[in-house]
């Protein structure tokens, strides 16, 4: 019932952005669906259905969701190969990207090799907002709000690097597309801090700024722009060092943040389909009684 109410809506808002998908030649106008979050570390899983839902949906202009998980990774790179747009999500850090990354290309690659089109649509989104959240009560108060957008700046460097590559370039001239990096996660946690820090902070050519309504509005109404995020990655490693050396340890908790994150979308995932049979029941319940009175 839940990926039929999905597909539903999903495909009416994919049919209501084809014209800007169309216009801007397939760059933008996509919308997401994911697998469910209970195949996070089932690789097989959720390439059979990453194509299943990629078949149902029959829209060109809609990403299928897959996490950046260890057993993610070959997914991504099997649903690239088999023509199925991917949103890679919870990814935290510079070698959890470069991971989904390297899948989308040998994906590019394998079609490439088969004679396919490499046009597949890919974008890898970061999660910025919950790494601060991690931190707040452990290090002193100069470091709050500071290691998400150093982590994304890390991110960057990695993404211009990899976009700067020969092996890239390559793929480019054959007709792929750039996977392109999406910060996700970007509402401001702390009401100590600029409701528009992480829009105004992760600024940069050839992103994606996905936010909750309360942020977008904040950022039409005040926010501003000083300058984009450096292609070298600015001071993110001189950040980086000083939370090293209060302690954080930046891989483990990398780690820790994505298994977590898969859990919490697993149990918000198990809440909506309680939800959903509890209303089922309801209303079948009050069919019969209907039914009984006629």
């Amino acid at each position: 019932m839940l990926f039929e109410l999905a597909i539903d809506d999903l495909t009416r808002a994919a049919d209501l952005f084809r014209p800007v998908h169309s216009s801007t030649g397939g760059v933008d106008g996509w919308v997401s669906l994911e697998v469910s979050p209970a195949l996070a570390h089932d690789t097989a899983g959720t390439i059979v259905a990453a194509t299943h839902l990629h078949e149902v949906a029959r829209r060109p202009n809609l990403f299928i969701k897959i996490p950046g998980t260890p057993e993610g990774v070959p997914a991504i790179e099997a649903s690239i190969f088999a023509g199925v747009p991917v949103n890679v999500t919870l990814l935290f850090s510079r070698e959890q990207y470069v991971a989904a990354a390297q899948a989308y290309m040998r994906g590019i690659e394998r079609r490439i090799a088969a004679g396919l089109d490499p046009g597949v649509g890919c974008v890898a989104s970061i999660f910025v907002s919950r790494w601060d959240v991690a931190v707040k009560d452990k290090v002193p108060s100069q470091l709050r709000n500071r290691l998400g957008i150093a982590i994304a700046k890390r991110a960057y460097q990695a993404y211009r690097e990899l976009l700067a590559s020969r092996r890239w370039q390559l793929l480019a001239v054959a007709g792929a597309r750039p996977q392109r990096l999406l910060w996700a996660n970007t509402g401001t946690k702390d009401p100590e801090v600029s409701d528009t820090l992480y829009i105004e902070s992760l600024a940069a050519p050839d992103t994606i700024s996905t936010m909750p309504d309360r942020t977008l509005r904040a950022f039409a109404d005040h926010g501003q722009l000083s300058a984009v995020l450096p292609a070298d990655g600015g001071d993110a490693e001189d950040v980086l060092a000083e939370f090293a050396g209060a302690g954080i340890d930046e891989p483990a908790l990398a780690a820790q943040l994505q298994r977590e994150g898969a859990e919490s979308f697993d149990k918000s995932w198990n809440d909506v389909i309680g939800r959903i049979a509890a209303k089922s029941a309801m209303l079948e319940q009050g069919s019969q009684t209907r039914g009984g009175r006629s």
